[in-house]
């Protein structure tokens, strides 16, 4: 069978053609398969990252509630039971007394309903978020971390000397009014302070601290608390030409 130099000509450039067809399905494949992978690590990592932050939630949520509410309800128990006490007693001295005491517990009350513990609602509020894609689970680990971050620094301000200037400063305030505004002796008053920086006190240092431990926790242990955001690796391509072909190099 004879082969034309024209027909020869054609099927050199048709099998070039083709070479570089091959080339360019090649290179498509190489770089989605790198990128596929990462992409199912990361996935997997952040089902991970977003089931450990739900699980310290739901482990700190018991007590954290049981402290909340607990001095919740005692606070306004107490307000309640010294204003019902001076409504119905003639005395002075003891409407004097349950008047103060009322408007302290009262203050206490008020305290627990402007400050909420971040971490009751927080398990419940994370669980509500979708996460059926993986764009939706890096936006749940987002708002994840922004959670536990909430909860480890509602409880550091808890403890924080803020809080004990603050009661400081009203269970002083009572103390001083039951001393001059009530005209009673001055262990009268000292005793007032005693008595109230003893239930101030005792509130702030039983509140829990199992969010600041966890979140610690989570932070050596996933880089510092970082959100994972999954950076694309592009591959680089090069192609240069030369006398009776092409060169196709490639860089990740």
């Amino acid at each position: 069978m004879k082969i034309t130099i024209k027909k020869w000509v054609y099927l050199r450039k048709k099998s070039r053609f083709s070479g570089i067809l091959f080339l360019f399905i090649l290179l498509n494949l190489l770089q989605s398969l790198p990128v596929s992978a990462q992409q199912i690590t990361s996935d997997s990592l952040v089902k991970v990252q977003i089931v450990t932050i739900q699980n310290m939630l739901d482990l700190g949520k018991r007590n954290a509630s049981l402290w909340w509410n607990g001095w919740l309800y005692g606070y306004s128990a107490a307000t309640a039971v010294q204003g019902a006490i001076y409504f119905t007693n003639d005395i002075v001295k003891t409407r004097q007394d349950m008047a103060l005491g009322a408007a302290t517990t009262l203050v206490g009350a008020v305290g627990q309903l402007i400050m909420p513990m971040v971490p009751v609602y927080a398990p419940k509020r994370l669980a509500l978020i979708p996460g059926e894609t993986p764009e939706e689970r890096i936006q749940k680990l987002a708002k994840a971390e922004e959670l536990f971050k909430a909860s480890a620094k509602r409880e550091q301000e808890g403890r924080s000397w803020k809080m004990h200037a603050a009661s400081g400063v009203v269970n002083l305030s009572s103390g001083l009014v039951t001393w001059l505004g009530f005209k009673r002796t001055f262990w009268a008053g000292f005793g007032n302070f005693l008595i109230n920086s003893a239930i101030t006190e005792a509130q702030i240092w039983s509140q829990p601290t199992r969010a600041i431990k966890d979140y610690q926790k989570y932070c050596e242990k996933y880089k510092n608390g970082l959100t994972y955001h999954p950076e694309r690796q592009q591959a680089q391509w090069f192609v240069s030409a030369y006398p009776g072909g092409l060169t196709l190099r490639i860089v990740f």
